[in-house]
């Protein structure tokens, strides 16, 4: 039997190199195309992968890696709300134009679906939580303007193309092999590198914002169910978040230590997913709770 195809771009990186170790697992072959922006090697390659040094705006090269493919998870982006706001024009060449590269190689490559990396950050400041996927879009920042942008493009794809697509909303994914370091690094991350280093804790504003924090083991598990479910392929999104928001101070209190408190950045003020339409549509159920990973993570890093 020949093994099932499976594209994964940005598989250097955090969440795409946790989709790439369970196609693995799930004897895929696996092709990874990742330019390293912000992916990494030392710890995120699995050798049993194939792995491809290519940026997802050059056509001629993605396209014969793409050809054939099963699926593609597009998880290749300049994330990060704030290196957004500094670097607009660099954030829509990749997040955008990169984007509609991948779905142009994935339509002429006869791939059977894409599943597309959006964010929560497309909400904005909403007046109702929990946030659900009929509420209107108002992005506060370029990042979350471009994942729309990315959400109604894969929807156009699918009406116009007959690409299948679906759009997966992520809400704050913390795990293994985040990246801690840099002026844009997962919260989480960030806090449990200082807490093991014995420096304060530092919180942007007062810390009473709020995020819905979701496990990176979840978030691979939604990206396989929106693969294979039979019941979507037009564009679809889906919230994929915990349904439950913690306060940024009872996150530093989880991981412990002293904190200080920096001033506030352009950010919303609270995130909380309504996860119903993936539990229904996808079969999708969050497992992990926040503390659970905190306490994971704590040990993986040798804090007490």
């Amino acid at each position: 039997m020949t093994k099932k195809k499976a594209v994964v771009t940005g598989g250097a990186g955090f969440i795409g190199s946790h989709i790439v170790d369970s196609l693995v697992e799930r004897d895929f072959e696996v092709h990874v195309v990742d330019n390293y922006a912000g992916g990494r090697r030392e710890d995120r390659i699995n050798p049993k992968a194939t792995y491809h040094e290519v940026d997802i705006r050059d056509y001629e090269k993605l396209a014969p890696i793409v050809a054939g493919a099963e699926y593609v998870f597009h998880e290749a982006a300049l994330p990060r709300v704030q290196y957004s706001i500094e670097n607009p024009e660099e954030t829509f060449s990749v997040n955008v134009n990169g984007l509609v590269t991948t779905l142009r190689a994935a339509h002429e490559g006869g791939v059977k679906r894409v599943v597309y990396a959006s964010s929560g950050s497309v909400y904005g400041d909403q007046e109702t939580l929990p946030l659900s996927e009929d509420l209107p879009a108002q992005p506060k920042s370029p990042y979350g303007l471009q994942k729309y942008i990315g959400e109604l493009t894969c929807r156009v794809w699918s009406g116009v193309y007959g690409l299948s697509t679906v759009s997966l909303r992520y809400f704050n994914v913390y795990g293994p092999r985040m990246d801690p370091n840099g002026a844009y690094a997962l919260m989480i991350g960030k806090f449990l590198l200082m807490r093991k280093e014995g420096r304060p804790l530092t919180i942007w504003g007062d810390g009473t914002h709020t995020r819905d924090f979701t496990s990176v083991k979840d978030v691979v598990a939604a990206n396989l169910l929106a693969a294979e479910s039979k019941k979507v392929g037009a564009g679809e999104v889906f919230n994929i978040g915990a349904g439950r928001n913690v306060a940024v101070n009872d996150v530093a209190a989880l991981i412990g230590g002293p904190v200080v408190h920096e001033p506030e950045r352009l950010e919303p003020k609270h995130a909380l997913a309504d996860n119903r339409k993936a539990k229904e549509l996808l079969g999708w159920e969050p497992q992990i709770t926040l503390e659970e990973g905190i306490v994971a993570l704590k040990k993986e890093s040798g804090i007490q």
